[in-house]
């Protein structure tokens, strides 16, 4: 107990956004003060965020004018009064959001949860389709850290061996299913995407990239920046 009791404090330390002067919460404003830097107006803009959650706008330094989270979860996201929550798939999104036009599609870390090849394709026509400007980040499948687990190379070991570290790794996500078969069905839902992988699924975006110790952490496809064009 002594053992995951430590693995939590090092994780907060590592990896909780929320924690001041955690390498998350430092990575998080660094994230903050680019996507500000592409798009400047964003104070005015009507933005989408698909998967998003009100735990993580709830520290933006700049509100959008408007913001909508697209998630199957939104029952978790009503303690944020400037928000509108909707449930829904993001790859297949609900009428009431297929019917709008946005200024912002934003999305962090999701593309690489919903789920295969053909529904990333249908998560990326989402993200282009309905705003002329974009924000899609997800983690690069090639830094040797590991971003839900915290472990070195823990994306590239057989299934069987990561079911095993995840139930005994003191880092792993507090929260995280204690049983064997819901473990594995969650690390199956984990799908990192390379460059060459996200520059297929946006052809028209730029690349941006978040590097730590020198090394690509993660890939942003960004449209509709002047920042970038």
């Amino acid at each position: 107990m002594a053992g995951f009791s430590m693995g939590r404090t090092l994780r907060s330390l590592l990896a909780d956004p929320h924690r001041p002067g955690s390498m998350a919460s430092r990575a998080r404003a660094d994230r903050w003060q680019r996507l500000f830097g592409a798009f400047p107006d964003l104070s005015e803009m009507t933005v989408l965020d698909l998967g998003g959650t009100t735990q993580f706008w709830s520290t933006v330094p700049v509100r959008p004018a408007s913001l909508t989270l697209l998630n199957p979860f939104p029952g978790s996201n009503d303690d944020l009064d400037w928000a509108e929550a909707i449930g829904g798939d993001a790859c297949v999104p609900p009428p009431q959001i297929q019917a709008r036009h946005y200024d912002l599609i934003y999305s962090n870390s999701t593309i690489e949860h919903v789920g295969g090849h053909d529904r990333r394709q249908r998560f990326a026509r989402v993200a282009t389709s309905l705003a002329d400007r974009m924000w899609v980040q997800t983690p690069y499948r090639y830094f040797p850290l590991e971003p839900h687990f915290l472990i070195p190379a823990f994306q590239y070991l057989p299934l069987s061996t990561r079911v095993l570290l995840a139930r005994a790794w003191p880092l792993t996500p507090e929260g995280f299913p204690a049983d064997r078969a819901a473990i594995r069905a969650e690390l199956m839902d984990i799908e990192l995407l390379s460059i060459t992988e996200m520059r297929s699924y946006f052809p028209d975006a730029s690349m941006l990239y978040e590097r730590a110790a020198g090394l690509i952490k993660s890939v942003i496809a960004v449209q509709g920046s002047a920042a970038t064009s």
